[in-house]
């Protein structure tokens, strides 16, 4: 141990501490911009500077260690004219125009400016402007970068796909898209973990809810929408509800108030899609077709972008089957079209997803007997979601429980918990097990491939189904994706069925989620999931009545050239920048 003051208070700390944590660990806030926990650990902001008894210099406190007897001050004259000086530097090459920024309010730079009472800046303003394509789905805005670097360090670090950079020198260095590339030509995943990682406004996602608005008012638009299941564990959050309160009822009135004629749970083709994926991998596995690789889940398109830019080789390993947003848009414009006697051209179709690689899979286009079109027109984030109910003045302490509407309402727990790493993995297996012994598994028997820790993002489970034995893995964020892989390529392991989440935590850490800077919340979002799974009446995804009955009125049986139609598709119709 190591024995220090720091404020005026005598404190003790395992040595190697920084200081900030050991700041921390007495509740001695000192203020930080780039700082990211064993990420993003440079001091480049300058923010975090403090004064040690002694030293000429003031230092970072992130990245330099306790000593004994060290005296250190977080906030004498010193430090906070020091402190003020540098946030006023960063403001003069930051756009201040913080009423017409998504991150106002929700920003770190803007919060520490009003903590330092800075109401005047002294230096001329100098914005850097970079043109960027506007309707790619991840949009950069350099007049508000602050240069922290970490968009560059998560995106290293974290999800191993390096899409940014530092370029030029001296005052004119900046990030931008590695390899003097444009963003739309970079093998990008559209993950959106530098969004959540930003702490301004720079990084966000394209602004889509002007297009729902134009469709909600067009009286010639039967609009639907879709929530997905990690949704509900967030967006209270930007409401002020608690998870308790933040159900999926009131996300449904919310919606409904909004001026949607349909609403409904993404949680109903989660569980068509454990029908179609899960009868495919008993077909392909029973075949001896996943003897040498395994099949991987096909629902994360920032995965599925991942594969097909980093292993193209792997991507007929992929499940065929769409993931559930696109099977609700193929399934909304055909069958519950006729149903009620729309033409799916009049369809407006829009998914809540906690992703911004949604925006990007939504391109995918539907060609079924003489419609063609996309399956989803429009996606939005949490973020995006949270926007509107704001816009609308919905005040959420007057949100009801609604329900959402019938033909496809019904909704099992395994549905749920597609939004948490694991989620996708263990409904599957639920359901595998009975299509192949003919009878229910108790519905926690599959328990291993949770997440339960922290810092957990790979797991692995052996799982005796009757006379066979599946090798299963489970590894969210793109980084920990490659390290299994290329485990998996040098044959130092093996597994028959691999479920792959772009997003550290899977859905819940979604990239269009929201953002509470320097705290990750995906364990904890991914407990309600479990919590809703274990208080719902059903538990397993084969018998959701709703989608049966969806096989015997139209779709016929899983793997049906029909459902093969609407329900799979070819991973090789579409490239990739690689």
């Amino acid at each position: 141990m190591v024995n220090l003051t720091i404020d005026n208070k005598a404190i003790s700390v395992p040595a190697g501490t920084t200081i900030m944590d050991a700041a921390e660990q007495n509740d001695i806030v000192i203020p930080r911009l780039c700082y990211l926990k064993g990420i993003n650990e440079i001091g480049a902001c300058r923010v975090c500077v403090v004064e040690v008894e002694g030293q000429d210099k003031l230092i970072p406190s992130c990245n330099n260690t306790v000593e004994e007897g060290m005296i250190v001050y977080t906030n004498s004259p010193r430090v906070r004219m020091n402190r003020k000086n540098t946030v006023e530097l960063i403001l003069s090459q930051h756009d201040c125009q913080c009423t017409a920024c998504v991150r106002s309010g929700n920003c770190s730079l803007q919060k520490l400016a009003n903590d330092l009472n800075i109401i005047d800046l002294p230096f001329r303003q100098e914005l850097e402007i970079t043109p960027w394509k506007q309707d790619f789905p991840l949009i950069r805005d350099s007049k508000k970068c602050i240069k922290c670097m970490r968009c560059v360090q998560i995106c290293d670090k974290v999800q191993s796909l390096n899409i940014w950079d530092v370029e030029s020198t001296g005052s004119r260095t900046t990030v931008n898209v590695s390899k003097n590339r444009k963003i739309e030509n970079a093998d990008c995943s559209l993950c959106g973990q530098c969004i959540t990682h930003c702490p301004t406004g720079a990084l966000r996602e394209r602004d889509d809810t002007t297009k729902v608005w134009r469709a909600l008012h067009d009286p010639k638009k039967v609009t639907v929408v879709q929530v997905a299941p990690a949704v509900r564990t967030a967006w209270g959050e930007a409401l002020g509800l608690s998870r308790e309160e933040a159900t999926m009822g009131k996300i449904a009135d919310s919606l409904k108030r909004l001026g949607f004629d349909y609403v409904f749970d993404t949680t109903f083709t989660a569980d068509l899609t454990i029908m179609e994926e899960g009868n495919e991998f008993i077909k392909r596995f029973t075949s001896g077709e996943l003897k040498d690789r395994p099949m991987f889940t096909s629902c994360c398109p920032g995965w599925i972008r991942f594969i097909k830019s980093q292993y193209p080789h792997l991507v007929k390993q992929l499940s065929t089957a769409k993931s559930p947003q696109q099977m609700f848009g193929a399934v909304m414009k055909t069958y519950f079209a006729k149903s009620i006697g729309v033409n799916p051209e009049n369809m407006y179709t829009v998914s809540i997803m906690p992703c911004t690689a949604k925006k990007g899979e939504c391109n995918m286009e539907l060609f079924y007997e003489e419609y063609a079109g996309h399956d989803v027109d429009t996606v939005l984030t949490t973020r995006e979601l949270t926007r509107m109910i704001r816009s609308a003045h919905i005040k959420p302490s007057t949100l009801e429980d609604v329900e959402c509407d019938e033909l496809m309402r019904d909704a099992s727990g395994a549905g749920v918990i597609f939004g948490a790493t694991g989620g996708v993995m263990e409904a599957a297996l639920r359901s595998a097990y009975f299509l192949i012994t003919g009878k229910n598994p108790d519905a926690d028997a599959f328990k291993d491939v949770r997440r339960t820790q922290e810092d957990e993002f790979t797991m692995t489970a052996e799982v005796p189904i009757g006379d066979i034995t599946v090798k299963a893995a489970i590894v969210s964020g793109l980084g920990n994706a490659r390290r299994l892989i290329d485990q998996i390529e040098r044959e130092e392991v093996h597994f028959d069925f691999v479920e792959v989440m772009a997003c550290p935590g899977g859905c819940v850490g979604g990239g269009g989620q929201p953002i509470h800077d320097n705290k990750e919340l995906a364990l904890e979002r991914g407990e309600r999931l479990y919590f809703l799974d274990e208080t719902n009446n059903l538990r397993f995804s084969h018998e959701n009545k709703d989608v049966l009955k969806l096989y015997e009125d139209f779709m016929e049986a899983p793997l049906s050239h029909k459902a093969h139609m609407l329900l799979h598709t070819d991973h090789n119709a579409w490239e990739m920048p690689r």
